[in-house]
């Protein structure tokens, strides 16, 4: 898969054992940009589009906290300008909504503004994404189209390749929005079964990075639940308490189906040595790393 002698850091992690459980970057809106042309490294920002438009749509993601993709359909790139924008949004009551549109000229990118702005609509099929960033990270494309590929013969309506995720050396990343659920270190096997098993409503622990509607230490906390008791639905389970202590996090997981049984789950917080994380980056840097030191099962 990889050249002899080239550094791949996917491989170097594969290598390490790096642990991925709370890796998920906080977030719950996401905007993406269908694009057909190649991808500048840096994304979303460096692509030549009209001066204004592109500002009005990053002020009003950041206004909105979103985060911007770019995506394109896996395979053979489609000729012509344009295509579809989506707004997806996670709400804080746990609803799902989105909003579509499409583009023919820059300008037309404007009205994600207005999108961001409006509740948007329930019910729409999630959107897989698999992150094929190759020019922003060698891994990304190396990994993740071939995971692209496979999973858009299941679901072409669903998959999406997009720019990137974050993580790169968990490639091949897959997002599933606005579920907010992040997977990785993922081949084109384990893909199929994780997106089947995801779209059936059982989230394994087993390449789970995390929950975007938690922050690092609860989703470690929430995987190792899942590792422990096996898959469940996505809001099977609740943080209901957070705790900060000189060792680390005490977390109370409540489990939605018996509304009396409670978890309590403490969750310890180690760097790495400095290493080399990305394919692009030549510095060695330090990981921080989510460890579950103990699961006690009590009473809500």
């Amino acid at each position: 898969m990889t050249a002899p002698g080239r550094f791949f850091c996917a491989d170097a992690a594969r290598e390490r054992g790096d642990a991925f459980a709370g890796t998920a970057p906080y977030g719950t809106v996401w905007v993406l940009i269908e694009y057909r042309r190649g991808w500048p490294a840096n994304g979303y920002d460096g692509l030549a589009l009209d001066p204004g438009t592109k500002a009005l749509v990053y002020s009003a993601a950041q206004a909105h906290r979103a985060r911007i993709l770019l995506v394109r359909r896996p395979g053979r790139r489609l000729p012509g300008e344009g295509g579809r924008w989506a707004v997806l949004r996670h709400d804080g009551s746990g609803g799902l909504r989105q909003q579509w549109g499409g583009w023919r000229r820059d300008e037309d990118l404007a009205r994600i503004a207005a999108a961001l702005d409006s509740p948007g609509e329930p019910g729409l099929p999630p959107v897989v994404l698999v992150c094929a960033h190759g020019t922003h990270d060698a891994c990304c494309a190396v990994r993740g189209r071939p995971v692209s590929a496979v999973l858009s013969t299941y679901w072409p309506d669903l998959v999406w390749e997009c720019t990137h995720v974050g993580g790169d050396r968990f490639a091949a990343n897959v997002v599933v929005v606005p579920d907010g659920v992040y997977y990785g270190n993922l081949d084109a096997a384990s893909a199929v079964t994780v997106v089947r098993e995801h779209l059936a409503d059982r989230v394994h622990a087993a390449h789970l990075r995390g929950y975007t509607t938690l922050h690092p230490p609860q989703q470690a906390a929430v995987a190792g639940v899942l590792a422990r008791f096996g898959p469940a639905g996505r809001y099977a389970y609740d943080v209901v308490d957070t705790v900060r202590d000189q060792r680390g996090w005490r977390i109370r997981v409540s489990d939605r189906a018996d509304g009396a049984r409670a978890l309590d789950v403490e969750v310890r917080a180690r760097r790495t040595p400095p290493r080399r994380l990305t394919c692009r980056g030549p510095a060695d840097s330090s990981a921080l790393v989510y460890d579950v030191a103990s699961i006690r099962e009590g009473r809500a």
